[in-house]
């Protein structure tokens, strides 16, 4: 395996229609469930961008949202659209754009999260994001709405604030998927 040339992070606004564009395609190449919610989601924080050359093979981004536990609004760092083309899979291009983003986490954020899929787990495991054990739920119109059936797939990165992976975890709300 060669050298994982670095990944590019730029904000949403600093990121060139083309560039967004070949991300949204490349996240509905690569999830057969994708939405224009799930899109959204991916949309105004941070984006972590890798490239073979001129073109682009692997999306992720971090935005901020706001979890409760503990009695707490904590300011959190939520990944989204994390994928890689599939001819470039298993080169490092995930991890590198993990470890930027994990980088702004750890220096803007309370904590990580992230919904994972079953395909992903042993990446965010293997770098040290836990699984919540606790129940879900999501602040919605309303109010808390239990969400269980995305109990076992939340993974969280932590941060200075002390969690209870046992506890309750409640999200803010948006379209779409809540987590």
């Amino acid at each position: 395996m060669g050298e994982v040339p670095p990944v590019r992070i730029a904000h949403t606004a600093d990121v060139d229609a083309a560039t967004l564009a070949a991300a949204r395609a490349l996240l509905y190449e690569a999830f057969d469930d994708m939405t224009e919610d799930d899109w959204e989601h991916s949309l105004g924080g941070v984006h972590a961008l890798a490239f073979d050359g001129d073109t682009l093979v692997g999306h992720a981004a971090v935005v901020q949202r706001r979890l409760l536990h503990g009695g707490l609004a904590l300011r959190t760092g939520y990944v989204e659209g994390v994928a890689v083309r599939a001819d470039q899979r298993r080169r490092g291009h995930g991890a590198a754009m993990m470890d930027a983003l994990e980088r702004v986490i750890r220096g803007a954020y309370d904590l990580g999260a992230l919904g994972a899929t079953d395909e992903a787990v042993a990446l965010y495991a293997g770098r040290g994001w836990q699984l919540w054990q606790g129940p879900s739920s999501a602040l919605t119109p309303d109010g808390i709405t239990r969400t269980a059936d995305d109990d076992g797939g939340i993974y969280v990165l932590p941060g200075a604030v002390a969690l209870d992976l046992d506890g309750e975890l409640t999200c803010d709300w948006r379209d779409g998927d809540v987590w």
